[in-house]
């Protein structure tokens, strides 16, 4: 209720129900369906501090930042590049992947969460199909069967049974031994170059000299001759989107 209101109406008896009942009214009619409420700013607070575990768990996070490891591991330069941009690179590369699948689950749960038109659990509901597709597609049916022996949870009919407490983790597990496949197949030919430097070194008589110190800028030199960094992140980004 306004102060011209109260001016008007002094002087004369005022029920106190009837203004408390009249300033709610006032308020639920100036409130717009998409103000973020109480709740609205919870459930946004708790997604925020959760972001960092979601790109790990939910993104495939996990199988870039290992396989640049094995990339620098197999070039033999332990503090080039450094983990700050090995970690930022995959980062962005996760969110690069992921971004669609966002999109997605914010158009069918997010947007009419925030507009009052759902409450948490519809929208968690409607949200969690385009996840646990992207999820699951990326997922080796070994690594589901596995959580689903130890937590005795029925057999699912479809992918849409699956809840995501199966899922997260077999996901990982899957993103885990793909990085690996990944990275024995970049180390292989920096290993061939390594054989070939020492057993050359052994034959000139150059036992002395260690073999890592001949092997490192021919690897360079051949890393860089045929675009490597490109070569690496182009196979990832495909292997990740398809």
């Amino acid at each position: 209720m306004s102060v011209l209101s109260l001016i008007q109406t002094a002087g004369t008896a005022v029920d106190p129900i009837a203004v408390v009942q009249s300033a709610a009214q006032q308020a639920q009619q100036q409130s717009q369906p998409g103000t973020f409420g109480a709740v609205s700013m919870v459930v946004v607070l708790t997604i925020a501090s959760l972001l960092p575990a979601i790109i790990l768990s939910c993104t495939c996070f996990v199988r870039f930042v290992v396989v640049l490891g094995f990339v620098r591991t197999g070039i033999g330069t332990p503090a080039a590049p450094p983990n700050q941009v090995l970690v930022g690179l995959a980062l962005f590369m996760a969110v690069f992947t992921s971004a669609p699948i966002a999109i997605e689950m914010y158009e069918k749960g997010g947007r009419d969460y925030f507009a009052g038109k759902l409450d948490e659990t519809q929208a968690l509901e409607q949200a969690t199909p385009p996840l646990r597709d992207f999820l699951l597609d990326r997922t080796a049916e070994s690594d589901l069967e596995l959580f689903y022996e130890f937590s005795g949870a029925p057999r699912p009919t479809s992918s849409a049974d699956v809840p995501l407490r199966i899922a997260i983790p077999a996901f990982i597990v899957s993103e885990l031994r793909t990085a690996f496949e990944i990275g024995l197949t970049i180390l292989l030919p920096f290993l061939v170059i390594d054989l070939i430097c020492a057993a050359v070194l052994t034959a000139m008589g150059m036992v002395m000299v260690p073999p890592a110190t001949v092997a490192l800028p021919i690897k360079l030199l051949v890393f860089v001759m045929v675009d490597g960094w490109h070569l690496v992140v182009q196979s990832l980004l495909r292997g990740a989107t398809s």
